[in-house]
């Protein structure tokens, strides 16, 4: 697969889910039906292993074997495709990274060790080693709110000149003033933010997304995409009417304490675009499937855009 460099990362990826069953194991025969889903939805890309794909619940076989099944794929539907290799233990990690890089990925997404926070220094120790290992595959940083290491802007001009094979990272995003400092501070790196305001970032200057609302609907992910280019004010009124039946159907299961891959899962069951089912790992709780099939025709009553084949 091509590699990707900073000006050709971009657009909206979608990551692959991983259907749980009963007894805890992955269910590889739902798994496959997903992803031909995904492969034909029109995406920028795809992407296995960020917190939606459950990285630090995996077991390195089956870590392994989540990457061959999307790699194969990929190349054979020509996708552009990128490895997660985050995990908790930098050591374990770091291995990850040397299985990746063989499997030929654009790009390997990789978050910071988290059960200590690192000083400006440990932040680009790590960076760089990783890179040294996945060379000649570059880095992506992802690094989601909850983070325990938090990377100032100011240290983004250090990390691309110290570790310039890092070309993007995935943030939440901010107001207009956070977007001009980090296209100042950040310059050089492709910036990804969330999903839901994906409208707002490409406005300001945002690369793409790794994106919760290909969880929920991939192929409306990407006519939503193409809104933001063609009918740019009406794709600004799909997100405000996403932010609202985020407030009041998603938001409440957050504070309740569902965790983000429960979330992301609880979409996809919304969105009833392939058979994921919303069960979790041990010990994150799942969201009541039957929640998810009550608010289908509420989704696609709120946001038919997004649901452009029913």
């Amino acid at each position: 697969m091509q590699i990707l460099t900073s000006e050709s990362l971009g657009g909206t990826w979608g990551t692959i889910l991983l259907p749980i069953r009963a007894d805890e194991s992955i269910d590889w025969a739902r798994l496959d039906p997903a992803l031909d889903v995904l492969l034909t939805a029109g995406l920028d890309g795809l992407y296995a292993h960020g917190t939606a794909g459950e990285f630090h619940a995996l077991g390195e076989d089956e870590y392994d074997r989540v990457n061959e099944l999307l790699a194969r794929r990929c190349e054979r539907h020509g996708v552009p495709f990128q490895l997660g290799a985050s995990q908790m233990s930098a050591q374990t990690c770091l291995d990850r990274v040397a299985r990746a890089r063989t499997l030929r990925p654009g790009a390997i997404q990789v978050t910071l060790p988290d059960w200590l926070p690192l000083s400006r220094g440990e932040v680009l120790r790590f960076l760089a080693r990783v890179a040294a290992v996945a060379d000649p595959v570059p880095l992506v940083l992802y690094h989601p709110p909850h983070a325990k290491t938090q990377v100032p802007a100011d240290l983004y001009p250090v990390i691309r000149r110290e570790v310039p094979t890092l070309i993007g990272i995935k943030v939440a995003g901010g107001d207009a003033e956070w977007y001009a400092r980090m296209r100042q501070q950040a310059a050089g790196i492709a910036i990804f933010v969330a999903g839901h305001d994906l409208a707002t970032g490409r406005r300001h200057g945002a690369a793409g997304s790794y994106s919760n609302i290909a969880a929920l609907s991939p192929a409306g992910a990407m006519a939503w995409q193409r809104m933001m280019v063609e009918q740019p004010d009406a794709a600004l009124d799909v997100q405000r009417r996403i932010h609202a039946f985020f407030a009041e159907h998603v938001q409440p299961l957050q504070r309740g304490g569902y965790a983000n891959p429960a979330l992301d899962k609880f979409l996809a069951h919304v969105g009833d675009w392939a058979d994921i089912g919303t069960r979790v790992r041990w010990p994150y709780a799942s969201v009541d499937p039957t929640l998810a099939e009550r608010l289908r025709p509420l989704a696609r009553e709120r946001l038919p855009e997004l649901f452009p084949q029913t």
